[in-house]
């Protein structure tokens, strides 16, 4: 009897001790936003982006604040101003024990522009490739036309596919795991939209080796359902901690909080070109936005730090430009618009309108933090100096394919510089749309400006950096004097995990597993 108690105290506690080591194993990971796509050219969509870093390597990696570092690429330098070498990393297998050469990156760059109905693509990076040369298996030589310093900034946000793999796949095979074969530190296992993206170690990486065998990754787009599941302990962590919840997590003793800032600007977007908006209904037709004195007074009107204080919950920077401090290309002497209600109604009576107009902001209502509240406090704030204003919010897979076809007139929008520097937005948001030059990709208001252009493509092709960031700063401060976007404000992000784990912020917003570690 003795005997079999012993035994059965035994194997309770090999069963216990088990039940406690797999868990140390797995990693599960509560996100705000599921990836639209497993397919790293798809969408350039932050969360896209992030999560592609786990299965899919680059040639030139960033930290968590966006510096260069050796990825598939262990050294790069310009040969000339319009030639630049990289030399690739040897020994790399790709998942399925394929070797990484000079030919995968090739088939990559060359993919990306035949990406079918991609809702924002790639080639705003790789436009600038005139031709590439490959002399050896590992040495790749990318030519452009014109001298391009930011080469290495653009190869740091594609992800390198495998040619024997992903051939003739697209997004509806790899979401499938059909071709989502990379070099990155873990391995596709199952995605079961809305439910859980699963991932596994990948133990023959070439670098340093994940500290989880297994990733479990559970879309929680609700934010009180996100941090219920933290407080639950059915995730180890979350990210976008809903601003209301922040404190009290704080004084958690189980709970430990990571917070900073990133380089996501909120802003508006308008119409700039068309003389008949669809959703602008104002005195005599025609189309308000147009006015530069009727976006000044727009501007004027948003209340930026009640924005930032009451539906941020002081988690916010007012923003008064393209990216805050600290990135190259900022102008240090441009400042957050003052809240001016009485001069926001001087100019539209300058402009024609002393009564208003009429008109509806749309937005996203599960991409950026609080952005549906955003959107209702614009709103409010227009309508008081007599732009009635309403609020049509939407998932942001239906947002972002309608926005994109330009069916809206004033909408609510974010974007992060994923090359950590001005020409980023600038040439996605701000840029006179030019689909053969990749210019313009993402400036869904078709703002127009000859003098900005100019400035930007010369600081595209200037290489003396410290030239190439007065023309950056000089480029911006056109297109903000011009109010080609109205800048909000910048995100702080907030990460919880529970106590034992802590995540390190990045700027870029990327939540990935590999940027967990014990406190």
């Amino acid at each position: 009897m003795i005997k079999k108690a012993f035994i059965a105290a035994a194997a309770s506690i090999a069963a216990l001790t088990l039940a406690t080591m797999v868990p140390a194993q797995t990693l599960r990971i509560g996100l705000a936003l599921e990836p639209t796509s497993i397919d790293p050219h798809y969408h350039n969509l932050s969360p896209n982006n992030a999560f592609a870093r786990h299965i899919f390597d680059r040639l030139v990696q960033t930290n968590e604040k966006q510096q260069h570092q050796p990825g598939l690429a262990v050294s790069w330098k310009p040969l000339n101003s319009t030639t630049w070498e990289f030399k690739l990393r040897k020994g790399v297998k790709f998942h399925d024990g394929s070797e990484f050469t000079a030919a995968d990156v090739v088939y990559t760059f060359e993919r990306i522009p035949k990406v079918p109905n991609s809702p924002s693509p790639f080639t705003l990076y790789t436009k600038s490739i005139q031709s590439i040369e490959t002399p050896d298996r590992h040495t790749l030589i990318l030519k452009t036309k014109k001298p391009h310093p930011l080469m290495p900034n653009d190869l740091s946000t594609i992800n390198i596919m495998s040619r024997k793999a992903s051939s003739g796949k697209w997004a509806e095979q790899l979401n499938s795991g059909n071709g989502a074969v990379g070099t990155g530190p873990y391995k596709y296992v199952e995605w079961a939209r809305g439910d859980r993206i699963v991932l596994e170690r990948n133990e023959s990486y070439w670098g340093e080796k994940p500290t989880w065998k297994r990733l479990i990754f559970k879309p929680l787009t609700n934010g009180s359902a996100r941090v219920a599941a933290l407080l639950a302990g059915d995730v180890d962590m979350i990210d976008v901690v809903p601003t209301p919840d922040i404190a009290r997590l704080k004084n958690d003793p189980e709970l430990v909080l990571s917070q900073g800032p990133s380089n996501r600007v909120i802003y508006l977007h308008l119409d700039h070109d068309r003389d008949n908006s669809p959703h602008v209904k104002a005195p005599g037709g025609g189309n308000p936005l147009r006015d530069w004195r009727v976006r000044k007074a727009i501007s004027k009107a948003i209340n930026r730090p009640a924005i930032v204080e009451r539906v941020m919950e002081g988690v916010a920077i007012e923003a008064g430009q393209l990216l805050p401090e600290g990135f190259f290309g900022r102008n240090p002497t441009l400042k957050p618009e003052v809240f001016d209600p009485q001069g926001a109604k001087k100019l539209l009576a300058e402009a024609g309108y002393p009564n208003g107009f009429e008109m509806t902001i749309h937005g996203p209502n599960n991409r950026y933090i609080n952005d549906a509240k955003i959107a209702q406090a614009i709103a409010q704030m227009l309508t008081r100096i007599g732009i009635k204003t309403t609020v049509n919010t939407m998932p942001k897979s239906v947002y972002f394919s309608r926005a994109t076809k330009r069916e809206f007139s004033f909408i609510l929008v974010g974007w992060g510089s994923g090359t950590g520097e001005a020409s980023s937005p600038l040439r996605a948001l701000l840029a006179t749309y030019n689909k053969e030059k990749g210019l313009g990709q993402t400036n869904r208001g078709r703002y127009s400006n000859p003098a900005m252009d100019l400035l930007l493509e010369t600081a595209l092709a200037t290489v003396d950096d410290s030239l190439r960031e007065v023309l950056l700063q000089g480029a911006t401060t056109i297109a903000m004097g011009d109010l080609g976007i109205i800048p909000l404000h910048y995100q702080v992000n907030t990460w919880a995990t529970r106590k034992g784990l802590r995540y390190i912020p990045r700027t870029d917003e990327a939540t990935v597993a590999m940027g967990v570690t014990g406190t």
